[in-house]
């Protein structure tokens, strides 16, 4: 779903490139797919893929990324990977472009994208961080079906369908029925009770903010919604500020929309989301619990921003630092 939406954002975006290629497992070769209003014929991806390729983006599982990136960068393409297994290397710089796109000049031939949920909190975080400081977060995230892959989006359909026509819904990939329902877990699980998503969020977002010992702690949770992931936030700041102040800050910050008059009933929500390419906050409000805290709801387009379009930005950062020429 993320390669998918890779290529069509190459061609919103007017990207500039010569030649498109597209690679994928034996089962998917000959299959074509959809660029620029033509059609692209899937290759198997192998070893000699990546002679004359000055960027190769990666949407594949870390297994492939582990196989394929340091060949790719070793062929002299910048490797753009969006799984997680080069995220917490030390030698890989881990960017969201809006918050740290400096940190791509210190690339050996491998950037890494943050997990969906990293990528929106940490423009938040960031303004704020520059502003005030940032002292600790607590985060829940809502996330929608299609961030656990195509198998689970059609699941959730399908269950969704078998309810409304009377019937017992089927389960098979996931342990819990998502239909109508909310699966607190369903990550590997680590350490003290966390689990895989959860441990994502809390180390990627201090890398990204090169904040190590940023105090953080998050749930996730998978919510019967298809596209977007929604968040809500507590953050204790280290100099004390006011909502209004905080409106006008994110207001200005890049890549963000404020949406937020809840008497208004504006906020934003996954639905209305969908297909855009900021990252949304709304009800910014006073953490009554904490003398110097914010409370706020983030949401955003996973395949989008969460996902492909934060690769895309990466090279076009890559291209305007002359990474790429």
């Amino acid at each position: 779903m993320v390669g998918s939406e890779m290529l069509k954002i190459l061609v919103q975006r007017q990207f500039p490139v010569d030649k498109v290629r597209v690679f994928a497992s034996e089962r998917s070769v000959g299959k074509q797919v959809p660029y620029n209003g033509q059609s692209l014929h899937v290759e198997r991806l192998d070893e000699s893929s990546f002679k004359d390729t000055q960027v190769v983006m990666f949407a594949a599982g870390a297994d492939i990324s582990l196989m394929y990136g340091p060949i790719a960068a070793e062929a002299g393409a910048l490797v753009i990977d969006k799984s997680s297994a080069w995220r917490m290397k030390a030698n890989v710089p881990l960017v969201v472009p809006e918050v740290n796109g400096g940190d791509i000049a210190d690339n050996e031939g491998i950037i890494a994208s943050p997990n969906c949920t990293t990528i929106p909190l940490t423009m938040i975080l960031e303004p704020l961080r520059q502003r005030v400081g940032v002292e600790r977060v607590i985060v829940s995230t809502y996330q929608a079906a299609s961030g656990a892959g195509r198998p689970l989006a059609n699941e959730l359909q399908e269950q969704t369908e078998a309810i409304a026509a009377g019937k017992k819904p089927e389960v098979s990939v996931t342990t819990h029925q998502l239909a109508y329902n909310v699966i607190p877990g369903g990550w590997k699980p680590q350490q003290y009770g966390y689990n895989e998503e959860e441990m994502k969020l809390v180390n990627e977002t201090r890398k990204i903010l090169h904040d190590p010992e940023l105090r953080i702690a998050a749930t996730c949770v998978r919510v019967p919604v298809q596209v977007g992931h929604s968040e809500s936030v507590f953050i204790e700041t280290r100099d004390a500020i006011e909502p209004e102040d905080v409106r006008s800050l994110l207001e200005h910050a890049p890549g963000v929309m404020v949406e937020d008059d809840p008497a208004a009933r504006d906020y934003p929500t996954p639905l209305d989301v969908a297909g855009r390419d900021e990252v949304f906050v709304g009800r910014i409000r006073k953490d009554l619990s904490a003398e110097k805290g914010i409370a706020l709801w983030i949401v955003s387009d996973n395949l989008r921003k969460g996902a492909a379009l934060n690769a895309v930005q990466i090279a076009e950062k890559a291209i305007e630092m002359g990474v790429i020429k």
